[in-house]
Order: C-alpha cells, then sequence, then structure tokens
C-alpha cells in the first residue's frame, strides 16, 4: 500500500511546495494588519489539541484585552461569514466555535472559510467587537493572512518528523515549514516526560534560535451536568459509589477519555461515533436504550464537551430524562513554563497594539 500511495504523496507534496514557495517570494501575497494577530495551527490532519489551546488564549487576553476569534468553522452546514451568537448552533457555526462563545460570550467569534475577508471587515467595523487582539483558529496552511506571532502545535504520539506526506502520512506539508513558527508547542505530552526525552524531541525538530519549544498536556476538569435539573455529581462521589458509566463519543481519539474516567467508575460502556458526528433522534433512542440495559443503579451518561455542544441541538432533549454530564478540557504546560508563555503572548499583544486604538 505504501508503494501505491508515494506517487500521489510526493506528488502532493510537490504542489504544496510549489504554493509556498510562491507566497515566500511574493507571487502570492500575504497580508499583514495594523492589529496583533496570533495565528494557532498544525502540519498534520487530525487532532493536535487546538481548541483547548485557542481557549487558553482567550482565557488569558479576555479580561483585559477585547477578543476576536476567526475560524473556519468545520462541517458547518452554512457559507460565506458568519458571527456567531450565543444561540448560533453547531449547525450554523461549527461546533468549536459554538464551544468557544459559550464559554467566552464577551469575546467575538467569526467563522469564515476566508480569513482575509473576516479580518478586512473586522478593521472595517462591520463585524466583530471592534478587537485589540485576533486569534486566528486552525490557519497555518491560511498563509493569505501572516499573522505576528505564529503558534505551530505538534501531537506527542505523531511527531511531525516521523510522519509522511498525505495520503501516505498525515503531513498537510513538509515538517520543514515548521519554520514559520514563532512558538512550537509539544502537546498530549505526558506528565512526567523525562528530560531525556524532551531532548530527544528537541534535536529531532532542530529548531531555530528564534523559536521557542514548550509542551503542554491536556487537563481534565470535573463532571459538569447538562441540565440544571440534574444538580452536581463529583468523579470522587462515582468512585465512592461505585457508578458504572455509558461513555458517549464522537471525537478522533476517545481512548485518553475512557483511559482517564476508567479510575473513577467500576463499569464503562463505551458508545463511539464518528469525530464531529451529529446526533440526531433516533441516536438518542439508542443511547437511552443501551443506558437503561445496564444493571447497576448508580449510573449515568458520560461524554465530551464538544458532544455536549452538539447533543444540545437536539430538541428537547432534556425531556429525555438521560442524566447527561460531560468532562471539559484545558492544558497545561510543564515545568512550570506557562509563565514563559504567556508573558510572550502578552508582550506581543502590547507591543503590536492597533494603531487606530493608540491614537484616541
Amino acid at each position: 500500500m505504501k508503494t501505491l500511495l508515494f506517487p500521489f504523496a510526493f506528488l502532493y507534496g510537490f504542489i504544496v511546495w510549489i504554493r509556498n514557495r510562491m507566497f515566500d517570494h511574493g507571487l502570492l501575497r500575504s497580508h499583514e494588519y495594523k492589529i496583533p494577530i496570533i495565528g494557532v495551527g498544525n502540519i498534520t490532519v487530525g487532532g493536535t489539541g487546538k481548541t483547548p489551546h485557542v481557549e487558553y488564549l482567550v482565557k488569558l487576553l479576555y479580561k483585559t484585552h477585547r477578543v476576536t476569534v476567526i475560524s473556519r468553522g468545520y462541517k458547518r452546514q452554512t457559507k460565506g461569514l458568519v458571527e456567531a451568537t450565543e444561540l448560533s448552533t453547531g449547525k450554523q457555526i461549527g461546533d468549536e466555535p459554538k464551544q468557544m462563545k459559550q464559554k467566552f460570550p464577551e469575546s467575538s467569534v467569526i467563522v469564515s472559510a476566508s480569513r482575509t475577508l473576516a479580518i478586512q471587515k473586522i478593521m472595517a467595523g462591520q463585524v466583530g467587537n471592534n478587537p485589540e487582539v485576533i486569534i486566528l483558529d486552525d490557519a497555518f496552511q491560511h498563509r493569505y493572512v501572516k499573522p505576528g506571532l505564529s503558534i505551530l502545535l505538534m501531537d506527542f504520539n505523531r511527531p511531525i518528523y516521523e510522519d509522511s506526506m498525505l495520503p501516505l502520512g498525515r503531513l498537510r506539508e513538509s515538517a520543514s515549514e515548521k519554520s514559520r513558527a514563532d512558538i512550537v508547542i509539544v502537546t498530549k505530552s505526558p506528565v512526567d516526560l523525562k528530560p531525556i526525552d524532551r531532548r530527544i524531541i528537541s534535536k529531532n525538530l532542530n529548531l531555530f534560535p528564534y523559536q521557542t519549544l514548550l509542551f503542554s498536556y491536556l487537563q481534565y476538569g470535573e463532571l459538569c451536568p447538562m441540565f440544571d435539573s440534574l444538580g452536581t455529581l463529583t468523579l470522587d462521589e462515582c468512585k465512592t459509589n461505585e457508578f458504572s458509566v455509558l461513555l458517549l463519543t464522537g471525537i478522533g481519539s476517545p481512548a485518553p477519555l475512557k483511559s482517564y474516567i476508567a479510575d473513577f467508575f467500576t463499569e464503562v460502556l463505551g458508545l463511539h461515533y464518528a469525530d464531529h458526528y451529529r446526533y440526531g433522534e433516533k441516536d438518542i433512542a439508542k443511547i437511552k436504550s443501551m443506558y437503561e440495559k445496564i444493571p447497576s443503579s448508580n449510573k449515568i451518561i458520560v461524554t465530551t464537551e464538544k458532544d455536549a455542544v452538539r447533543l444540545r441541538d437536539v430538541k428537547n432533549l432534556e425531556e429525555k430524562a438521560l442524566p447527561l454530564f460531560y468532562i471539559p478540557i484545558e492544558i497545561a504546560f510543564l515545568d512550570n513554563s506557562a509563565d514563559e508563555f504567556d508573558k510572550k503572548i502578552k508582550a506581543f499583544v502590547h507591543t503590536n497594539r492597533r494603531h487606530d486604538l493608540l491614537n484616541r
């Protein structure tokens, strides 16, 4: 199979290489804007943890700065530019943008396939919240906009220097394009990552002196009820009272969450759907049937934060009387390097403040 796919991977890689060189030499134009723009993205197809890292940035900045997030709105069912409201559905703006708008209603979230168009409308005051900083979600390959600060994410479990170009591997572009990043974050790292392993990764990445290498890991939160009527319940309470759980997921890699919650439940049953799966009435009936077959009297349904966003789009879900809880995730940095990261972000935003705001 690898032999058959190699010519396609070579052709794809060559086309991407030509495109990047055209941007490098000005044959295709990258636009720069007089406002701090932070780009977050990756080189590989698949989850590297972009959403929690973007949310980390928003959380870091939104109390002191007006923040606008621009996303393409993956798998949304609308076209063109859409500005999110608290009533927007996942179908209208995409799951991740809806999740961010729910978490940070004070911030503006805009979905648009063209980041250039979105920024032009923002700068003209037609959309957005007259922001002081713009965050581009999943925009490493969107070179028509040149961010002032570029953050590249790499999954610890799938290092880019061991991967191959699509369709042979999962690389969207050559690993050498990492040179465009100002900060490289190795995501989903083990909390107990050994110093020798960090040195191996650093050596293999072979970053330039101007680039900063950091390591982050996923941190699971406490159970959150999807409906107020459910009340509160902690993972420790589930462990003490010997709860069983139906783990409901529609994400690319449910294994880490399943491994995590296994420590708190006597029995874990899984019901897994494809990534970004859109739930309907038949799915809810199947979920309810599977839940009711669990013999334990102490039992709940646990899902991911992203799945909770999609489940809320199902009409009259609360009336189904399902004990649905979700587990939020956020990122943390190894070696107390959060301070270093936070200072770099804040210094960049302060130094590159929007000119028209400075002159008021």
